[in-house]
């Protein structure tokens, strides 16, 4: 599988294309509606076939491409079936398998940011969404958050892929593009090296964050795969 990570400074967003080389074959992860254009134009540059615009989560901070995506290009939009979104062509459900020529995403359903967080797995890698970030993880705060919910969700699920696995976030605040699992596990402040599920917990309900500037726009627009 073949990977481009593409970034919009406005919002910190991680968008990724990835792709299977031999039949070209494409899916798109956590678009951007700024980025339509640039997006659009790397997916034709490549001569990729666009079967998916996925999302990890209903986000709250920048509105996504998907519908423009759907529209331009004839892929299926996939957001997680608790993702509250009627405008979906694909309701991803835990486990469920893309196909990509050869390649196979794999979806994991990995709650507690939000209630319809998903994460997509491909071979030595797995794209986070805001469930896992690095050296540190989504807040819990709204949209059925739950930091409890989040912390089996990282440890239960997210932490038992194999170490070398490369954790690719939804965000990055400080200039990182990309960790891995053994990296998180042993120096995330917030849940590594075995953290008490009561200590994360406690460090999660207790942060005192603004509200996020684009949420009364942003999750409505996301609702309606950013066709507004």
């Amino acid at each position: 599988m073949k990977m481009k990570q593409l970034f919009d400074q406005d919002t910190w967003t991680y968008t990724y294309v990835v792709y299977d080389e031999k039949t070209r074959d494409a899916a798109i992860i956590d678009s951007v509606k700024e980025q339509f254009d640039r997006d659009a134009a790397y997916i034709k540059a490549l001569g990729l076939n666009l079967k998916y615009a996925l999302e990890t989560h209903v986000h709250a901070d920048h509105i996504t491409a998907t519908g423009q995506l759907r529209n331009e290009f004839g892929c299926k939009v996939g957001v997680s079936e608790h993702g509250g979104t009627n405008c979906a062509d694909i309701q991803v459900t835990d486990g469920q398998v893309f196909k990509l020529g050869e390649q196979e995403i794999k979806a994991i359903h990995t709650p507690g940011h939000t209630n319809g967080d998903v994460s997509y797995q491909i071979e030595g890698a797995v794209f986070t969404g805001d469930a896992l970030l690095i050296r540190a993880c989504g807040r819990t705060d709204f949209q059925q958050g739950d930091s409890g919910v989040l912390y089996e969700s990282i440890t239960q699920k997210l932490f038992t892929l194999p170490d070398d696995t490369v954790v690719y976030p939804g965000h990055d605040y400080d200039g990182f593009t990309s960790s891995s699992i053994g990296e998180e596990k042993a120096l995330n402040p917030r849940l590594g090296n075995n953290k008490p599920k009561e200590e994360f917990m406690h460090i999660m309900d207790t942060m005192d964050l603004p509200k996020p500037r684009r949420i009364d726009v942003a999750v409505p627009g996301n609702l309606v795969c950013g066709l507004v």
